[in-house]
């Protein structure tokens, strides 16, 4: 089964000074491996995609990225500068590379000029977003011309987990807790249902967010969401929330190659609105082919998460 990743990762020239304070933990035999990967766009990285039976991958720079950097006017240029180098790669291969933007969000307004930029002189599919930046978070009406531009260009937004302003206290001396394996889920979901209950998808109601990771959980809690929102806080907008999740955002199976969690999101969002991901390099390129190959689904309903749903939220061209 031919397959679009959508999650898939690249490092730049100027970029690895934010990124590596997020592999502090990671053994040094594990950190080589995966910055080999970020940087090569040649046989290695098309090799691994063509096993695991991966025709295109949207490409998207490995966070924070230029989210973190203090200085708008530097954080705007460095951003510009690998949104340029990320389109001269694609244009070597363009059949096998597609991208996501980089975007400084320090300025609203130009990092909405950045993404009008990047979708319609570079073409590239919407923008990855890693989390929150310098402590803001994208439901703040500040972001507002961001998102009037998101909705007017039909890009999709990927927000992608990155640390939170402050690691919980609950978190304790557990540093397995931190980031991937739990922290940054809770953190990316969170994020998520600020931008729902801040009423966007209300002010931008032709607006995509994309989740990896199955949805951060969102999934599993419409029902709740909708049921304490209303009974305990008295939340009103045009729709429950449940409804906004189901119209404005489609997820991915990035990290989750279980069937329970894809299962799920399937039954909870649509058919539609589930699509694959490899995580490349920070997961297993080959388990993730492999499970979209095996999980037992019906072979529709496997190329819809493999493929066509991507093509067509993205509007990708895929032969």
């Amino acid at each position: 089964m031919k397959k679009i990743a959508l999650e898939e990762h690249f490092m730049s020239p100027g970029l690895e000074e934010y990124w590596r304070p997020t592999m502090s933990l990671v053994p040094e035999a594990v950190f080589k491996p995966i910055y080999e990967r970020l940087t090569n766009f040649g046989d290695l990285r098309l090799g691994e995609m063509d096993d695991a039976g991966i025709e295109k991958a949207v490409l998207s720079i490995a966070g924070p990225g230029v989210q973190i950097e203090p200085d708008a006017a530097r954080a705007a240029y460095k951003a510009a500068e690998s949104n340029d180098y990320l389109a001269a790669e694609i244009q070597r291969r363009p059949s096998r590379y597609d991208g996501f933007a980089h975007i400084a969000l320090q300025d609203p307004k130009a990092a909405a000029s950045e993404l009008d930029r990047c979708v319609r002189q570079l073409g590239f599919k919407g923008a990855m977003i890693n989390g929150q930046t310098l402590g803001h978070y994208l439901d703040e009406r500040q972001f507002d011309p961001f998102w009037a531009k998101a909705e007017e260009l039909g890009a999709p937004i990927y927000l992608h987990p990155a640390d939170p302003v402050r690691m919980p206290e609950s978190y304790g001396d557990y540093k397995v807790l931190m980031r991937a394996t739990w922290g940054w889920g809770v953190e990316t979901g969170t994020h998520a249902l600020r931008i729902v209950f801040g009423g966007v998808f209300e002010r931008f109601p032709g607006a995509t967010l994309l989740l990896g990771h199955c949805g951060e959980s969102l999934p599993f809690m419409l029902w709740r969401l909708d049921s304490r929102a209303k009974a305990l806080y008295g939340v009103k907008m045009k729709k429950e929330a449940s409804q906004f999740i189901v119209d404005n955002i489609a997820v991915t199976i990035s990290g989750m190659y279980s069937p329970e969690p894809v299962s799920c999101s399937v039954a909870a969002l649509g058919r539609s609105r589930v699509m694959f991901s490899a995580d490349f390099p920070f997961e297993s390129i080959h388990e993730a082919g492999r499970f979209m190959d095996t999980v037992e689904v019906d072979e529709d309903l496997r190329a819809d998460i493999a493929w066509r749903n991507a093509a067509r939220i993205l509007k990708l061209d895929v032969g």
